[in-house]
């Protein structure tokens, strides 16, 4: 432990003011760059939660030190780590090409309200730690997040198309990769006068396919193609 924090780990009003800015510092660093990538739970949600989990757990300290009720000190605490799961789950979204997003947004705000309770109850080190931490896997994992993506050796697409030579031209594309078709699924609207049918692939790629992202953009520059999302 760093002695330097010694002085405030006992609950007084300097500590509090001083767990509380913390709290609001690191959860306002993490939620910024939540906020950079236009997410739904950006600067001041995190900021919120992070302070309110931080209170929640000097209150638990001072109902128990300060008044001296006969509580579980933890127990406001494990309530606040079950909680919060209600609001991760309102940043999740499941899109109309049925892709999940908004995971890492709500495991942020998660790991924001650990770290409020790491400051309310004065651990310091590891609160600054943890935020560290966070900002990392959110600004620098993320790029090595999306190279594995784009080199993945497979791949789900939904592409739809007005005719079926378009079609076509897509399996002689894919065959002349060296793609390997693993599924396909090929179905026709009768409401939509957009276009005429959409194919979902399930492909498996190989060293000499290219990265996904050219493929994607290869098949979506197909005569007859109108959309190419992947799964």
């Amino acid at each position: 432990m760093l002695s330097i924090f010694d002085p405030f780990r006992d609950l007084t009003t300097i500590s509090i003011a001083l767990r509380l800015c913390l709290a609001v510092f690191c959860s306002g660093i993490v939620g910024m760059e939540r906020a950079l990538k236009r997410r739904p739970a950006g600067f001041r949600t995190h900021i919120l939660i992070c302070l309110g989990a931080a209170m929640t757990t000097m209150t638990s300290q001072y109902l128990m030190l300060v008044q001296g009720y006969f509580t579980d000190i933890a127990r406001l605490g494990a309530q606040v780590v079950a909680g919060i799961s209600f609001i991760g789950a309102g940043t999740i979204m499941v899109t109309r090409q049925h892709r999940i997003k908004g995971l890492t947004t709500a495991a942020g705000l998660w790991a924001s309200a650990i770290v409020g309770l790491a400051f309310g109850a004065g651990f310091f080190e590891g609160g600054l730690i943890v935020t560290i931490l966070i900002i990392i896997a959110e600004m620098f994992f993320a790029k090595l997040e999306f190279y594995l993506l784009d080199t993945a050796p497979e791949l789900n697409l939904l592409i739809e198309y007005r005719e079926k030579p378009a079609l076509d031209t897509i399996l002689f594309l894919l065959q002349k990769e060296g793609i390997k078709i693993q599924d396909m699924q090929v179905t026709r609207s009768a409401r939509s006068k957009k276009h005429n049918a959409s194919v979902i692939f399930s492909l498996r790629l190989e060293r000499r396919s290219g990265s996904v992202s050219e493929i994607i953009k290869a098949i979506s520059e197909t005569e007859g193609v109108i959309s190419v999302d992947e799964l």
